[in-house]
């Protein structure tokens, strides 16, 4: 990996939509090492005297209409940049252009439910994806909590709310597999679960190898339930290679899905098809979910008539810096009265 730069601030995850006087949550690779070889960074310019307030913390409530949208910017060798500033940032509801009134990038914790695929075709990538979920946690800090959600015929909560990762790990190295895939089952438990999580941010993370073939709620279902909620989904996709003949119908659509319900919330989905890389692609996502801008504004649209509103996010492109890319939640529900 190539080596970038070190700021002496750092960018955190998160995933947020405040409307009205709820709180709603902030939710993105590659675990770095000593020196930080995933991130591009930028030197800030000096602050004025007269420093803005500080940003809102993601667990404060507001009394007005106030969008918070996290927002990955990465170079295109898909390392974070981290150090840009609030003018580097455009940002548009339906078209029209508002004003970012807060700007922040904080690591405020996490609470991430993990949506583990046990149905009978995971049963010789079992013991990667365990070596996957080990990778991931080891970018978790001590105020994070997370929970476990198996499926295979059906979804099951195996571990509730816990800040403790080892007791997630002792489960699943007793997983087996067998049966089929109820992924849209599974992900409709993990959101129904998060409504109790106390961060701040939260966030999914899938790992599975296919599409669905057992569930009782359907994609249309799920994808209106994933726009509602205020969770940003991850997803590592192990599938067989391009044109190989164990690729079953379900799996052929599985990209499509994951990928789909994924970038609706602001994050990507992994498609995998070397199981050596699964612990490398974990650890990228566990660094995504710290790595993040997190930009506010009051929509210039005042009316609460609980339509969907599409977000764009446009960069202001820095001096000196290659082409940059940036992820972000495309929209949210506007409130109602």
């Amino acid at each position: 990996m190539s080596r970038g730069l070190r700021l002496p601030s750092t960018f955190a995850a998160a995933s947020l939509l405040l409307i009205g006087a709820v709180s709603l949550v902030i939710s993105a690779a590659d675990k770095p090492p000593a020196h930080d070889e995933s991130k591009v960074e930028i030197s800030p310019r000096a602050k004025k005297a007269d420093a803005p307030p500080e940003a809102p913390r993601g667990n404060i409530r507001i009394e007005s209409t106030l969008v918070l949208i996290p927002v990955t910017v990465t170079d295109p060798l898909n390392r974070f940049v981290t150090g840009l500033e609030r003018e580097n940032f455009r940002l548009f509801e339906d078209k029209s252009e508002q004003k970012v009134t807060h700007f922040a990038s904080e690591d405020a914790p996490l609470s991430v439910g993990l949506v583990f695929d046990t149905s009978g075709s995971m049963g010789s990538k079992l013991d990667k994806s365990r070596q996957a979920v080990a990778q991931f946690f080891k970018t978790a800090n001590p105020e994070d909590e997370f929970f476990l959600i198996q499926f295979n015929d059906r979804p099951e909560l195996v571990v509730d709310l816990t800040t403790h990762v080892e007791e997630i790990q002792n489960r699943l190295t007793f997983t087996q597999s067998k049966g089929r895939t109820a992924l849209l089952d599974a992900v409709y438990m993990a959101l129904h679960k998060m409504k109790k999580a106390k961060g701040p941010r939260k966030a999914l993370l899938i790992i599975s190898d296919g599409g669905d073939n057992s569930s009782r709620y359907t994609e249309s279902e799920i994808k209106k339930l994933v726009q509602e909620a205020d969770v940003q989904i991850y997803a590592i996709g192990i599938f067989e290679p391009m044109g190989s003949r164990g690729r079953t119908p379900e799996e052929l659509s599985g990209p499509g899905l994951l990928s789909e319900i994924a970038e609706q919330t602001g994050g990507r989905h992994f498609p995998v098809d070397n199981l050596n890389e699964l612990p490398d692609v974990a650890a990228k996502i566990g660094m995504e979910l710290r790595n993040q801008y997190i930009l506010g504004y009051t929509p210039s649209n005042a009316g609460r008539d609980g339509k969907y509103r599409r977000v764009q996010v446009k960069l202001v492109q820095p001096r000196g810096l290659p082409p940059l890319r940036a992820t972000w939640r495309l929209g949210y529900y506007a409130p109602v009265q």
